[in-house]
């Protein structure tokens, strides 16, 4: 079985995550707390790419509600994944009818 050898890059995230907890002003010891971790463990996602588990992982991702498309698609980056969100929007707000039968419109 073939196993996939890319590695995930961890500090786009812990920057995103540094820049999330800032903008709620909280310190790196608050979030240590709520998670249940020390707070080095915060320190070093944020500054250094460690990766955490997956449970904290879930956590943080959740608490600051950052999302990790652009990090996980290396072929387009973030603004392929804002771009993408853009594209999902107008799908989203088409009915049927404009989607089936443009030429109607």
């Amino acid at each position: 079985m073939n196993q996939d050898e890319r590695r995930f890059d961890f500090h786009g995230l812990g920057a995103a995550l540094k820049r999330a907890r800032k903008e709620k002003g909280w310190t790196q010891a608050y979030v240590a707390e709520l998670v249940d971790r020390d707070s080095r463990t915060i320190m070093n996602i944020e500054n250094k790419g460690q990766y955490p588990s997956f449970d904290l992982f879930v956590k943080l991702i959740t608490m600051f509600d950052v999302s990790v498309d652009q990090f996980i698609h290396a072929d387009g980056g973030a603004r392929s994944s804002s771009c993408r969100k853009h594209i999902d929007v107008l799908l989203n707000s088409m009915n049927e009818k404009i989607l089936f039968f443009p030429r109607l419109l």
